[in-house]
């Protein structure tokens, strides 16, 4: 619904002159005028006029006829069924930004739409570090369950971190033969790169050793590796670790134990450096028994069937058949997955459950939501899946630590890098190497998270470190730049003795960019709402860049500091300043910090 008085009062009159029926709900949602024609707000008679049973350019007349009259209008052109509408500026600002606490509470919903909502999201493994896939996961996630936040939902950010299995059990046993004691503090590094690094030795060795045995036996030519496994010592060895394990042996336990410490320690950083934070984490190795009573249950109530080999399955139409439990009664990981999504909804019982996971899990997640329905939850239909597409480097600008793979650290590190070199070009206060630095931290985690967030999820991205950082363009910089140059107005006013804390005359704003930007603002409650609601932070990152372009036109040609009286430069101030807020607000929505200098 429009905050302006005149669209208030438009819709009054309008009840008035044609009766509605008791069920008939709607508003009139002005847009802005687009720049080729007079006006600033543009109303749609297409969009309304059925309601009424009026023609939409007869209805149009109407609507002229009634805001020419009106005393916050200052002009009506009507093309068509489109009325232009230009607003005395009092009323303009009255309407929109003089009340800058209001603005910004208007991005709640109203307390009956919101919800209790959970959202899971990174899902590392503890046998290496998290690389640029979870990057891309984790940014999508904690803007998603921010956002979320943000319009009064009552989010739970949830982490089930993969502590268990055949990968683990690789770096277990590499450390166990290669390691020689070593740990995260006596060598220095970071725990979860010192357990990726065995992880490394381990595929090594191993494909040292497949080598070899198809050397020695020329009938293993047509086995995939996978197939090989077995067949080698350390491969052997590794199934042997896992059995181990799952038989709770105290020497792999407590070696489990001590490794998967440091991993997590080292993901705890990783995390704090990129603001990710979790109301719980879920280990798989609690939950990975999860599932088979639900499926002997399900079983029983002839939900799912047995294949002649014993495994269970469930038929699931156009999906397919999946295998629930396998013919040896073990689980596959659908059925912890069965098991775990039902344990969070007892643990929390969300209205609604999101999933953050790349997109090539999309049948994997149908067929859960599909068999969890079979099982008779009906909750089942508020369970969803935010499918994210891949992220690409260009070739050579990154080292990995693995060859193929860029990990967390190293890109956080490389922006943060590239971005102390752009303050350092740009200081022209002799700010010291600390300050600098924490600065460059700020924009170039700002800058990866804005570029991985301005495009919607399902999209395929190549992300250039250098592209991303520059304080032009569509940037995260060139966003937190806005906020910083109106930040050195303040500033600069103090030290000239200008008092621009007055209260404003907003009816000395009259010129079209002040205006303009004015009306930008008053669209970011609707821009924060429809991001959330569509669970996608790019429409959220445009608004930004287009509300910093329009400040940026309205500070070239409206002069803040040097206006003609000091009751301008207060009014100008004061705008410039609650654009800064907005801005700052949406950064913040979007998990994005904002450096008081650049």
């Amino acid at each position: 619904m429009s905050d302006f008085k005149f669209i208030i009062d438009l819709e009054e009159h309008l009840k008035g002159l044609f009766p509605l029926k008791a069920a008939d709900n709607w508003h009139i949602a002005p847009e802005k005028c687009p720049e080729t024609m007079d006006g600033e707000l543009t109303i749609n008679a297409f969009r309304f006029a059925r309601v009424f049973g009026q023609a939409p350019d007869k209805l149009a007349g109407v609507i002229a006829e009634y805001l020419n009259s009106h005393e916050d209008v200052e002009k009506v052109d009507t093309v068509k069924a489109f009325i232009n509408v230009t607003i005395k500026p009092a009323a303009l600002y009255r309407d929109t930004v003089q009340d800058i606490a209001a603005l910004l509470e208007n991005v709640k919903l109203p307390a009956a739409e919101r919800k209790k909502i959970l959202i899971e999201f990174s899902a590392p493994n503890t046998n290496k570090p998290q690389h640029l896939g979870h990057v891309r996961n984790n940014t999508i996630g904690q803007a998603t369950a921010s956002m979320l936040s943000r319009v009064g939902h009552n989010v739970i950010p949830i982490n089930l971190v993969n502590d268990r299995g055949i990968h683990i059990c690789k770096s277990m046993l590499a450390y166990e033969r290669f390691g020689e004691g070593v740990t995260p503090e006596s060598s220095g590094i970071k725990g979860d790169h010192l357990v990726g690094n065995f992880y490394v030795k381990y595929a090594s060795a191993l494909s040292e050793q497949i080598k070899k045995l198809r050397a020695a036996r020329p009938d293993l030519a047509d086995k995939s590796d996978d197939e090989l496994f077995l067949e080698t010592e350390i491969g052997a060895a590794a199934q042997e670790m896992l059995r181990k394990w799952e038989a709770n042996d105290p020497q792999v336990r407590e070696l489990w134990q001590k490794m998967n410490s440091w991993v997590l320690k080292g993901f705890d950083e990783t995390y704090r450096r990129l603001g990710i934070e979790f109301a719980h984490t879920y280990l798989e190795s609690e939950t990975y028994l999860l599932g088979k009573d639900l499926i002997a249950d399900g079983l029983s109530r002839g939900v799912f069937s047995k294949r002649e080999d014993g495994a269970v399955i469930a038929d699931l139409g156009k999906l397919g058949k999946k295998v629930v439990l396998r013919s040896d009664g073990t689980s596959v990981y659908i059925t912890q997955d069965i098991g775990t999504t039902v344990k969070k909804y007892n643990d929390y019982t969300p209205e609604e459950q999101i999933w953050v996971v790349g997109d090539e899990q999309n049948l994997h997640f149908q067929m859960l939501f599909a068999i969890l329905k079979l099982l008779g939850f009906e909750w089942s239909d508020k369970l969803s899946h935010l499918a994210y597409g891949m992220v690409n480097l260009p070739s050579g600008r990154m080292k990995s630590r693995e060859g193929t793979v860029v990990d967390a650290d190293d890109l956080c590190d490389e922006m943060a890098n590239l971005a102390y070199a752009a303050c350092k070009e740009r200081d022209n206060n002799n700010a010291d190497d600390a300050e600098l630095r924490q600065r460059a931290e700020i924009i170039g985690l700002g800058a990866l998270k804005f570029m991985l967030l301005k495009f919607n999820a399902k999209t395929t991205i190549m992300f250039d470190p250098s592209a991303s950082i520059r304080f032009e363009g569509d940037t995260g910089p060139y966003v937190q730049y806005a906020c910083a140059r109106i930040a050195s107005i303040g500033r600069k006013a103090a030290e000239r003795g200008l008092d621009i804390s007055a209260e404003a005359d907003w009816s000395l704003l009259a010129s079209r960019e002040e205006k303009l930007l004015a009306l930008d603002l008053s669209f970011y409650p609707a821009a924060v709402q429809q991001a959330a609601a569509r669970r996608d932070a790019s429409g959220l990152a445009e608004y930004l860049l287009n509300l910093a372009k329009s400040f940026n036109r309205f500070y070239r040609e409206c002069p803040i500091l040097a206006a003609e009286t000091p009751h301008l430069a207060c009014a100008r101030a004061q705008l410039a300043e609650r654009t800064r807020q907005v801005l700052v607000d949406g950064l913040a929505t979007m998990t994005i910090k904002v450096p008081e200098s650049m």
